[in-house]
């Protein structure tokens, strides 16, 4: 049910990617206007992480899932109905406003149940059933665009929404208890915020695991150009991408999950960061001296995912367990920086290179550069804050 849950962000994002071209069509739209749908849904959830957590600490996981979900079955039936793309745009808006509750409240739930290596086996696992979504997301997407128009991909997410919002109601039971909720007073509620905001630790993982993973996710914006354009693939064709990305995933959680207990969490990052390097020189390699064809064209991304899941589910539980009383607020500033940083890359920096499949494995190249920078200033960082303290 969780994983569920935190699938709602991939299947906003992916579902509706292949009906492109026709929302443009439908809607008098240029493809940079249909474009900047996904930017605005990003910049929204982004902006929304930042709450969703807060609320969860004080009025409790359970309530803040049900608004979330509801608000999120109204925005998708706007988008079903919208006959201009500013209309698109609001859907899209209040899509990503409430789209980000299920993410940030499931790890919340998980960390206030379990700890240490449970805990990492339990995020792992709700990573294997998760790495679904981003695969089959925009394969439903396609096939519902071949029978019916793009309108109809967005009565699938509201049926989605409308699904998840009667799960939290009926099963999922109340994780955190009223002794240990905060105040959303503003002066302690702001306090907080800006002691995990600054706090350098903090930064450096969260900026570690959002760049790295845009290393795959510039593809996934990029997907309608690289597929459609330079791979030459029809519309129902994108699970290329997106299948080698789902094996990825899962593979990825399961080595996390089985390492849990036998192997150090420092041992099981680096070996994360391993698979992720050599996906990124195998992928610019490849770019270099072959055509971009099938499968070849698609296969480092899933060696890079799967060194991105070996390594997510122990970054997020050092970075949950930064402020262990504040674990919803935490789980909201790493995912807006997730989010923020995936906001970015849709909208300003995929069209700087998506125009070839080289370039776009060099933007994957120097996102992981950049992680890596970021993921080797925690210490300094920590150093820095104690000697302050």
């Amino acid at each position: 049910m969780l994983a569920a849950m935190t699938a709602v962000a991939p299947f906003s994002i992916d579902t509706y990617l292949p009906a492109f071209p026709d929302i443009g069509a439908s809607l008098g739209a240029t493809p940079l206007q249909v474009q900047q749908t996904l930017a605005v849904y990003m910049a929204a959830f982004a902006f929304m992480m930042l709450w969703h957590g807060a609320l969860a600490d004080a009025l409790g996981r359970r309530r803040v899932l049900l608004a979330a979900f509801a608000m999120y079955v109204g925005a998708s039936l706007i988008c079903v109905f919208a006959g201009s793309i500013e209309v698109l745009w609001f859907g899209r808006v209040l899509q990503g406003m409430s789209a980000g509750a299920g993410m940030v409240v499931a790890r919340a739930i998980i960390r206030d149940l379990l700890d240490g290596p449970a805990a990492q086996r339990l995020i792992a696992h709700t990573g294997m059933i998760f790495a679904i979504a981003p695969a089959v997301a925009p394969v439903i997407g396609g096939w519902i665009h071949a029978f019916f128009s793009w309108h109809a991909i967005f009565v699938f997410l509201a049926l989605y929404g409308t699904a998840l919002l009667a799960a939290a109601y009926f099963l999922l039971p109340e994780t955190l208890p009223p002794e240990r909720r905060q105040s959303l007073h503003p002066g302690p509620l702001a306090r907080a915020y800006f002691q995990v905001l600054t706090h350098p630790p903090f930064l450096a993982l969260a900026f570690a695991v959002a760049l790295s993973f845009n290393g795959f996710f510039i593809y996934v914006v990029s997907a309608p150009k690289f597929m459609l354009e330079h791979l030459h693939v029809s519309a129902q064709s994108f699970l290329w991408l997106f299948g080698p990305a789902m094996l990825g995933l899962m593979g990825g959680n399961w080595l996390s999950a089985h390492l849990a207990g036998q192997v150090s969490s420092r041992r099981t990052i680096a070996l994360g960061f391993a698979f992720m390097i050599a996906a990124a020189i195998a992928n610019l390699l490849m770019n270099l001296w072959l055509p971009p064809t099938l499968p070849w064209a698609v296969l480092p991304q899933g060696v890079y995912l799967f060194g991105v899941s070996v390594a997510m589910p122990n970054l997020t539980l050092r970075i949950l367990d930064l402020f262990p009383e504040r674990r919803g607020l935490i789980s909201s500033c790493q995912g807006a920086a997730q989010t923020g940083m995936n906001a970015v890359t849709a909208s300003a920096l995929a069209p700087l290179f998506w125009d070839s499949p080289f370039s776009l494995a060099l933007a994957m190249t120097l996102f992981l550069l950049a992680g890596l920078t970021a993921f080797s200033l925690r210490r300094l960082g920590g150093r820095s804050s104690r000697a302050r303290t």
